[in-house]
C-alpha cells in the first residue's frame, strides 16, 4: 500500500473553458492520403529525376517515360525496353499484376498531389542509385508515403560514386534522406549506409526459409554480387524490425549487411548496397554497363523481383522478421496501475492510492505534481508496436486540478512524449497545463501508428513551479493496436 505523499493546499479548480491543450502535429496521420492499394495490380514507380542516368549509369527500365509501354506494350525480352534496368521491368511486366511507371528527369517526388506520378498513386517507390539530393519537400513526401503504407526500395553504390560530380553520391544522399527529414530523422529505418568502396564479393543469404524476399514467387535467393559497392550497419535498438538478409563475406549480425529489410509506420523498406546487381548490361548507346542481373554466381534477379513483390504488398510475412499480421490487442502492462509500479518506471510516490486524488476506476492511479513547490515527476513504460499493425492508438484518462488562479499563464505543465531507446525525444504528443484544469477525468487519444515496428518509451513529465500546486492525475491507460 502507498501512503500519502503530499498535502494539498486549498485551491480553486480552474474550469476547462479557461484553457487549451497543444498537440504536436508531426505525428497526426491523415494530412496526406494513404496509398490506395489496388486489389490485383501492384503499382511501381521507378525514379529517374535524380541523375539516375548520369555518367555510365542507365538506371531506367525504358526510355519511354513515364509509361514504358509506349516503347513496347508486350515486351518479351530485355532489349524490348531500353535501359540497364529493362530486365527488371520486363520481368515484372511479363509476370502480370504490375503497373510500372518512371518519374522522368526534371520532375519532383510528391505525395498527396494531383500529378499522375504522385506517390499516392503507387504502392512502391524504387530509388536506383540517386545522384542528386532530394529536396526538403521530396524527403517529406517519401517519408510520409512509407509511413502511410508505401514500399521504399533504396539502392546505393560505393562511396565516391558521384556520377554527375555535384559533390554528392548515393551513400550520402540516402543517408541524408534518413537523417535530415521533417517526418522522423532519428534513425527511422534502423540502419545507416557505410561509407565504403568494396571492390568485389558474393554476399550470402541468411538461413530463413520463411522470409518472403529470400524465398518468394520469383525464386530462392542464395547470393548477390558486389562489384564496387557498400554495406549497411544495423541499429535494431532504433527500429526492432530491421533485418539483414545477405551479408558481406565474413560479416553477420549488425555489420556488413549488403541487403536488408525494415519497416516504418505501416510501410516497408528494402536496401541494396550496389547497383551492379540490377544492371543487365543493356542500355542506351555510349554507356559502359555490367551484366550483374544475369551473373551466374548470384541470384540477383530473384532478389530484386521478390523484394519488389514484398514491398508492394505481395509478401506472406512482414519485414525484418515480423509476421506481417496484427492481432488486435492492448499492449500496455498494468494499464490501470492496480499492480503498483509493475511495468512502469515512475518517480517516487507517483503510482499511488493516496486519497487526496481519486482514481477513475479501482484504487490506484498515477499522480504527477500536487506539491505546490518546484518539482518534477515522471512516468514511463517501454513498449514495442508490432510492424504489421495499421492502427495504434494511445489513450488515457486525465484529470487536472490546480490552485493557480491565472487564466493566461501556464505555470505547471504535463508533457506526453515518445522517446527512443537512447532517450531522444521522437515526438511531444501533447502539453497540458494548469490552464486545462477541470472537474472529473477527460479521455485523451494519440495516434502512434507511425511507430509500428519500433520499440519506444512512452513518457509523461509533470513539472511544477515554485508556488501553488497543480495535480496531473492519469488512469486507465491503453495502447490499442489492430
Amino acid at each position: 500500500m502507498f501512503g500519502s505523499r503530499r498535502s494539498l493546499r486549498p485551491f480553486t479548480t480552474a474550469l476547462a473553458g479557461l484553457g487549451l491543450f497543444v498537440t504536436a502535429a508531426a505525428w497526426q496521420i491523415g494530412a496526406a492520403p494513404a496509398p490506395a492499394h489496388a486489389a490485383t495490380t501492384h503499382r511501381i514507380l521507378f525514379d529517374n529525376a535524380h541523375a539516375e542516368t548520369a555518367g555510365n549509369a542507365d538506371w531506367i527500365i525504358s526510355t519511354s517515360q513515364p509509361d514504358p509501354l509506349g516503347q513496347d506494350a508486350t515486351p518479351s525480352a530485355e532489349t524490348d525496353w531500353t535501359g540497364a534496368l529493362s530486365s527488371w521491368g520486363v520481368a515484372l511486366q511479363k509476370a502480370g499484376g504490375y503497373s510500372l511507371k518512371t518519374l522522368p528527369s526534371g520532375s519532383g517526388l510528391s505525395y498527396g498531389g494531383s500529378s499522375a506520378t504522385d506517390l499516392s498513386n503507387f504502392d512502391t517507390l524504387v530509388l536506383p542509385e540517386p545522384n542528386t539530393l532530394f529536396t526538403t519537400a521530396e524527403k517529406t513526401a517519401i517519408m510520409n508515403f512509407v509511413k502511410n503504407g508505401g514500399g521504399l526500395f533504396m539502392i546505393s553504390d560505393h562511396t565516391g560514386a558521384d556520377r554527375n560530380n555535384d559533390g554528392q553520391d548515393a551513400v550520402e544522399i540516402l543517408n541524408d534522406l534518413m537523417t535530415n527529414n521533417s517526418v522522423d530523422s532519428t534513425d527511422p529505418f534502423g540502419f545507416s549506409i557505410d561509407s565504403l568502396s568494396i571492390s568485389s564479393d558474393y554476399p550470402s543469404a541468411i538461413s530463413d526459409s520463411t522470409d518472403p524476399v529470400l524465398h518468394g514467387s520469383f525464386g530462392t535467393v542464395s547470393k548477390s554480387l558486389i562489384a564496387s559497392g557498400t554495406t549497411a550497419t544495423l541499429k535494431p535498438a532504433d527500429n526492432a524490425s530491421v533485418k539483414g538478409l545477405l551479408y558481406r563475406t565474413g560479416y553477420s549480425g549488425n555489420t556488413g549487411a549488403f541487403f536488408l529489410t525494415s519497416t516504418f509506420g505501416s510501410g516497408r523498406v528494402a536496401f541494396w548496397g550496389d547497383s551492379s546487381p540490377i544492371d543487365d548490361g543493356t542500355g542506351q548507346s555510349g554507356n559502359t554497363l555490367y551484366d550483374g542481373w544475369n551473373d551466374t554466381g548470384a541470384t540477383n534477379a530473384a532478389l530484386a523481383l521478390n523484394a519488389t513483390a514484398w514491398l508492394a504488398g505481395s509478401g506472406t510475412s512482414g519485414g525484418g522478421g515480423g509476421t506481417g499480421t496484427c492481432t488486435a490487442a492492448q499492449l500496455l502492462g498494468n494499464n490501470g496501475f492496480e499492480s503498483g509500479a509493475t511495468s512502469w518506471t515512475a518517480s517516487s510516490g507517483v503510482i499511488t492510492n493516496d486519497s487526496g486524488e481519486a482514481a477513475r476506476t479501482g484504487s490506484y492511479k498515477a499522480w504527477l505534481g500536487g506539491y505546490g513547490s518546484a518539482h518534477t515527476d515522471t512516468l514511463a513504460q517501454t513498449v514495442t508496436v508490432p510492424a504489421g499493425c495499421a492502427n495504434a492508438t494511445l489513450s488515457l484518462y486525465l484529470h487536472i486540478d490546480t490552485a493557480e488562479t491565472t487564466t493566461s499563464t501556464a505555470y505547471d505543465t504535463l508533457k506526453a512524449q515518445v522517446l527512443n531507446s537512447g532517450g531522444t525525444v521522437l515526438s511531444t504528443l501533447a502539453t497540458y497545463s494548469n490552464l486545462n484544469a477541470a472537474s472529473g477525468y477527460t479521455r485523451r487519444t494519440f495516434d502512434l501508428t507511425g511507430y509500428a515496428g519500433r520499440t519506444v518509451k512512452l513518457q509523461f513529465t509533470g513539472t511544477e513551479g515554485s508556488t501553488k500546486q497543480t495535480s496531473f492525475v492519469i488512469d486507465d491507460t491503453a495502447l490499442d493496436v489492430s
